[in-house]
């Protein structure tokens, strides 16, 4: 059997899920632990196109992108937990709930998203995930969510 990574850089995230600019929102996924946790790196640009409007004099990440990050920090570290490199695999939200904003998400912010399995293993379709997002130790969000896994033909 062939080692698992414990780390997923840009070209490995973009083999195990679908996004792309404009909606990729993963940079990398460190300190993965199969089947159980991953801690996702979001680096918060101004050049994104979610900040041409929201707000132009003073830009915040949108609390939904900070909340699809740490669903796509999932995916990727169930991916990678799947062996599913390559293997067309699509993830869909199901259920977002106990959804809280501490704190602003700007632009030079470096987002850290903490992803801890709650329900699931490998060969499970539906997952269910605690994630935690920080910017410098200060938590900027948390939600619970689940997730359905899907391999496409």
């Amino acid at each position: 059997m062939t080692d698992l990574p414990t780390t997923a850089d840009i070209d490995l995230i973009k083999r195990l899920i679908p996004h792309r600019y404009p909606f990729l929102l993963v940079d990398k996924v460190r300190d993965i632990v199969h089947g159980v946790s991953a801690v996702g790196v979001k680096n918060v640009t101004f050049n994104e196109p979610h900040f041409q409007g929201h707000f132009p004099s003073t830009p915040i990440m949108p609390g939904v992108t900070i909340i699809e990050a740490m669903a796509q920090t999932a995916a990727v570290m169930v991916g990678v937990s799947m062996d599913m490199a390559d293997k067309n695999m699509l993830v869909y939200f199901m259920a977002i709930d106990a959804c809280k904003f501490r704190r602003k998400v700007v632009p030079g912010d470096v987002l850290e998203m903490s992803i801890t399995v709650t329900r699931g293993k490998p060969g499970a379709k539906v997952w269910r995930f605690h994630g935690v997002g920080t910017v410098e130790g200060e938590v900027a969000a948390e939600a619970d969510f689940t997730a359905m896994m899907d391999l496409q033909g």
